[in-house]
């Protein structure tokens, strides 16, 4: 292969943006987070998230959440294009609040937790999930 300056600034460009684009998504994933919590102190104890390690596929991960006496629950997957994934509403007659879904996963990544409590506090959980095969294209 001949090696010109046209293609070495195609390459030079190609790895400016590729290297851009992770910045923009965890730039997104922070955004949606103080969205969600109206940019609140987030705590750590009363939730609990249960995700495997290491996913054969990022097509199907399970996630369970469970965090008691929540009013609502919003999961994350910070490495993702678009990093909210599901959002659980309990209302005052919700039996349990947890739920159990089954989400896709770009690559290896954070997956994030966060439940809004009666009074008004945050709480969050989180897990990193290696992925073997990319769930979105990859």
């Amino acid at each position: 292969m001949k090696l010109t300056r046209r293609h070495t600034l195609m390459v030079a460009f190609g790895s400016a943006i590729a290297a851009l684009l992770p910045v923009r998504a965890f730039a997104a994933f922070e955004d949606e987070v103080a969205a969600f919590t109206g940019g609140a102190d987030v705590g750590s104890e009363g939730i609990t998230l249960i995700a495997p390690e290491i996913a054969e596929n990022g097509n199907t991960v399970p996630i369970e959440v469970n965090a008691p006496g929540a009013e609502a629950i919003i999961v994350f997957a910070a490495g993702n294009p678009t990093p909210a994934v599901a959002t659980f509403n309990f209302g005052p007659l919700a039996a349990a609040q947890s739920a159990a879904t089954r989400i896709r996963l770009a690559g290896t990544q954070d997956v994030v937790a966060i439940a809004r409590m009666p009074d008004g506090s945050f709480v969050r959980a989180s897990q990193e999930v290696k992925v073997t095969i990319g769930g979105c294209g990859g």
